[in-house]
Formats: structure tokens, C-alpha cells, sequence
């Protein structure tokens, strides 16, 4: 036995110390932080956490920031939401404001982005929030017969970009029949009143009552304006009279999108 010990020991003594040393190569695993965020506690990386120099976490990470208390197993704790700092800590992991479908803390969740000191993350809070708005927003479209001047056509929209683009549809659709498209009828923000217009012929074409210039057909102009309200993903929620089999007959359409 004694003799299996020396041999032993003597080969120990020729082995390179180096070898018993850890690699060149081999990489320290980061170093990981434990956060009590009211009551829940997060593992992460240092580096995470000073993402931004000079934040509230950034300086907890790095212990620069004093007076910070701990819980009972040592761990920084901080007094604000638990649930919400996920998504704090999620924005510094992928430099991206990820939030679920329906979220409704947008405004508590700003506040907590000043505590931190995280700016940039308030900021992209902020911008979610009014994109969300403006997209939330339902828009109206309304495409009815008008009989205050025989039988005109009026358009209205909630959204004027949609009463511009009619506008501009339709003196293309115009000038294929005319040089110019007539300026006689009643535009607004919001609504396109054709009340200048009546049939020469039941069914046939829209004349102007001055000087009975040939336009285009009623058909025509629902037909544009419904086209492009489909093309603008409007979706048609009634339509009054649609016993005549065609979408452009029908005195009344309304769309929502």
C-alpha cells in the first residue's frame, strides 16, 4: 500500500502544474443578480441590469447606489410592483417594449420606467399608447342616395383622408369622359354631397342641371367610392333596399373599419 502511495505522489509531481490550472479558453459564466422586486424575485445578468449606465438598476447592480435594503437572503430589494417589472426587465434583454394583447398599465407602467431612470423605455410606453389610440378609433363610412336634388349621392366619412382620396378617384374616373371634373358640389372634411346631379334617363347617366353635361353614371361613382372602401379595409356592416341584387343599387350603405 505504501509503496502504491509514493508511486503515486511522484506522479503528481511530474504532472504540468498548468494543466491543473482553469483554461485560457474557457469562459466565466456572467455574474447573476438577484432582485426582490415587491415580494418577487428575479434572476439575471449583471449586464442586463446596466444596460443603461447611470439607471436606478444599473447602480443597484453595480453597488453604487446606497441605502438600498436587502431581504432576508441578502437580495437588493425594491418597493415597487413585483408583476410589472417583467416588463421592465424583458425591454433590457431585447431593447425592444414588448407588451401582451389587451394591455391595460400602460400609464402605472410609465411611472415605474421614471423610477428606474429608464427614459427610452417611458418614451416607447408613451408611443404605444397613442399608436394604440389612434388604431382603437372605429371609422364610419356612409354611401347613401340623396333626394335634396333629385337623385344625387352623398359620401361620409369619419376619416377625411378618405373623402381625399374619393375626390381624387373620382376626377380620374372623370377625366376618362371629360378634360375636367366640375367643381359644382359640395365637398367638406368629412362628406361629398353630390346634390347637383340628376338623371337625364331612369337608370341611365347624372347630368349637371345647368348646362347638362355629361358626367357619369350614378352606378359609377357608389361603384368607386365602395371599391375603395374595400381597398381601405372598411367591411360593410348593413345595406338598405338590397333587394335589387346589386351592391350599387342599394339606396343606403354603411361600413365600419
Amino acid at each position: 500500500m505504501e509503496l502504491k502511495l509514493s508511486r503515486m505522489e511522484s506522479e503528481l509531481n511530474h504532472i504540468n502544474p498548468d494543466l491543473l490550472q482553469p483554461s485560457k479558453n474557457c469562459k466565466v459564466l456572467p455574474l447573476m443578480v438577484t432582485l426582490n422586486v415587491g415580494g418577487y424575485l428575479y434572476i439575471t445578468q449583471k449586464q442586463t441590469l446596466s444596460k443603461y449606465p447611470g439607471s436606478f438598476l444599473d447602480e443597484v447592480a453595480s453597488r453604487k447606489r446606497q441605502g438600498v435594503p436587502t431581504d432576508s437572503k441578502g437580495n437588493p430589494f425594491i418597493d415597487r410592483d413585483g408583476p410589472l417589472f417583467r416588463h421592465i426587465l424583458n425591454f433590457l434583454r431585447t431593447g425592444e417594449l414588448i407588451l401582451p394583447e389587451g394591455f391595460q398599465e400602460c400609464g402605472l407602467l410609465v411611472r415605474e420606467a421614471e423610477f428606474y431612470g429608464l427614459e427610452r423605455l417611458a418614451e416607447a410606453i408613451k408611443e404605444h399608447e397613442r399608436t394604440r389610440g389612434s388604431s382603437a378609433e372605429t371609422t364610419f363610412l356612409e354611401v347613401i342616395n340623396s333626394h335634396e336634388r333629385s337623385q344625387g349621392l352623398k359620401v361620409f366619412c369619419s376619416d377625411p383622408d378618405f373623402i381625399e382620396g374619393l375626390k381624387g378617384r373620382i376626377v380620374q374616373v372623370s377625366k376618362s369622359r371629360l378634360d375636367g371634373f366640375p367643381e359644382e358640389f359640395a365637398i367638406s372634411s368629412n362628406a361629398v354631397q353630390f346634390r347637383h346631379f340628376i338623371k337625364s334617363e331612369t337608370g341611365t347617366r347624372l347630368v349637371l342641371k345647368e348646362d347638362n353635361t355629361f358626367v357619369c353614371t350614378l352606378e359609377t361613382l357608389k361603384f368607386e367610392t365602395v371599391m375603395m372602401a374595400f381597398r381601405r379595409g372598411f367591411r360593410l356592416i348593413t345595406s338598405l333596399d338590397s333587394s335589387k341584387g346589386s351592391i350599387v343599387h342599394c339606396e343606403g350603405l354603411h361600413f365600419i373599419k
